[in-house]
């Protein structure tokens, strides 16, 4: 089981001026952290029906917005576009898309989820949700929309630049 430290400020400056930075104190180490344990839990969760965590980024993508350019779905899973187009080639051989030219654009390529894979989502949602709900046992309403509401204002506060 991992320790888990809190601590209730964010790194405290040294007589000699230094500063002392513990993982603990730093949001991004515990964010990293959490993050690593939802890949594990839910990674171990869908492998169960064939899906692997790669895959599981550009599928959530599709059910949401299904017929996107590898480059949109490049952008919405955060990947680059080489490595998209892998993921999906492997994709395209466990019969999880299908990848069609456009109509109006015959450079781009769009890629559209099998039947296969629209039925996928109503058994790993639910999946999904069980780690999300395993991992906020025992934190009140109010302190997830707390927790929310922050990691929304950080990501905003890190995106400016981009």
């Amino acid at each position: 089981m991992t320790r888990i430290t809190v601590l209730k400020d964010n790194g405290a400056a040294r007589p000699d001026g230094a500063v002392d930075y513990p993982p603990a104190a730093s949001a991004g180490h515990m964010v990293r952290n959490a993050h690593r344990a939802f890949q594990r839990e839910l990674e171990a969760e869908i492998s169960v029906y064939g899906v692997s965590r790669g895959q599981w980024y550009f599928l959530r993508a599709l059910w949401i917005e299904d017929g996107l350019t590898q480059r949109e779905l490049s952008e919405r899973v955060g990947m680059m576009e080489p490595t998209t187009v892998v993921a999906l080639a492997g994709m395209e051989k466990a019969r999880l898309i299908r990848r069609r030219r456009s109509d109006i654009d015959r450079r781009k390529v769009l890629v559209y989820l099998t039947p296969k894979a629209e039925k996928l989502r109503d058994l790993l949602l639910p999946v999904a949700k069980g780690v999300s709900d395993r991992a906020a046992a025992g934190v009140s309403n109010k302190d997830l929309t707390t927790f929310h509401r922050v990691l929304a204002q950080m990501i905003g506060n890190l995106s400016q630049s981009d």
